[in-house]
């Protein structure tokens, strides 16, 4: 796990940094994206008593992987990433709060966002557990798209040349089968994505 975590930090870091070179020190407000996401998951769960909800687990899932994006930034403070590793590991692993529902661990997670503008790795522990996502499906999932992201940078995103239709689908539906086909996920995963996504494209 440490090691996975270390891997997703330096990801997590390199994206950043395409948006600000010294993203540390300009103090974005991270916390306010992650409440607006959780707002996103509790949608894509369904709150309306008024009406009929199916829950779509699969959007529910990748709004958590947009809440750990932003979860890491705020971890990151420029230490060492072993360091940060091993403290986010200690708390993954922590004994976190009674099990929740999925609407209830995300609210957990947003309110102690609002008051202490700090993430609580703990209580987005619980919010894995309340959507049944497994970590190391966190770490490939996470890993697939902030790939894809770096992909779609590294082949024209910018100047508008990418393509993203991919032989009739898109690209991101290109990487879930990736994700879907992968059995190991090993610590060079990244790399492997993003070979993946490369020999796609170079065919194209």
């Amino acid at each position: 796990m440490q090691q996975q975590l270390v891997v997703m930090l330096d990801l997590q870091d390199k994206m950043n940094k395409k948006v600000h070179p010294d993203w540390i020190q300009q103090d974005f407000a991270w916390f306010r994206a992650i409440w607006i996401e959780c707002g996103e998951l509790v949608d894509h769960y369904g709150y309306k008593w008024w009406k009929k909800q199916t829950p779509d687990m699969g959007q529910v899932q990748l709004e958590v992987v947009d809440i750990w994006h932003f979860g890491l930034s705020m971890l990151i403070d420029g230490r060492d990433t072993a360091v940060i590793a091993a403290e986010i590991a200690d708390a993954l692993q922590a004994t976190g709060e009674s099990a929740q529902g999925v609407i209830e661990a995300t609210e957990s997670l947003a309110e102690s966002l609002l008051a202490t503008r700090k993430f609580d790795v703990v209580k987005f522990s619980g919010l894995l557990n309340a959507t049944e996502m497994s970590f190391d499906e966190l770490f490939k999932q996470y890993v697939g798209k902030n790939v894809l992201n770096f992909f779609r940078q590294d082949h024209g995103y910018k100047d508008g040349s990418y393509i993203k239709i991919w032989n009739g689908q898109e690209d991101n539906e290109c990487l879930s089968e990736i994700l879907n086909a992968a059995e190991n996920v090993s610590d060079d995963f990244a790399e492997q994505v993003y070979q993946q996504l490369d020999k796609i494209y170079r065919a194209l």
